[in-house]
């Protein structure tokens, strides 16, 4: 599951989702409930909202699972020169802004935007977050 990336058309936008990066923190389907149904499949029909509707639900998504592509636009990576930490209660630890992660193995990947880390232990897609916390019932 972690290098799965799908994508959701709508006229010029396309909507990315990163599963292996999602935290389950439910802010798009609270945001969006005509858009996200994670029951059903395809579980996001951008087809009920507007271009703008989804954009700003997109930027407020907690882990940076969800991201989006405007055609003809150049991609922008926003940079911030400080990054900050903040705690989720009963959840993972959300890093706002540009880090570098050097893995076990000596790899690194860089993350930009938002990277949600796993506090509790249970996630099986350590160090990052996958929501397991909400089902191990993590208090934290």
């Amino acid at each position: 599951m972690k290098d799965i990336t799908k994508r959701y058309q709508k006229d010029d936008l396309t909507i990315v989702w990163q599963p292996a990066k999602c935290i389950h923190a439910g802010e798009c389907v609270k945001a969006l409930p005509n858009v996200y149904k994670p029951k059903e499949k395809p579980w996001i029909t951008p087809e009920n909202a507007t271009i703008e509707e989804l954009k700003a639900q997109i930027d407020k998504c907690p882990s940076g699972a969800l991201s989006y592509e405007m055609a003809g636009a150049e991609v922008k990576t926003e940079t911030s020169a400080v990054t900050s930490i903040q705690v989720a209660p009963n959840g993972p630890l959300l890093c706002k802004g540009t880090v570098e992660v050097k893995k076990v193995d000596g790899t690194t990947e860089i993350h930009e935007k938002m990277t949600a880390f796993c506090r509790c232990g249970a996630s099986s897609n350590k160090p990052y977050c996958d929501g397991a916390h909400a089902k191990i019932g993590f208090e934290g």
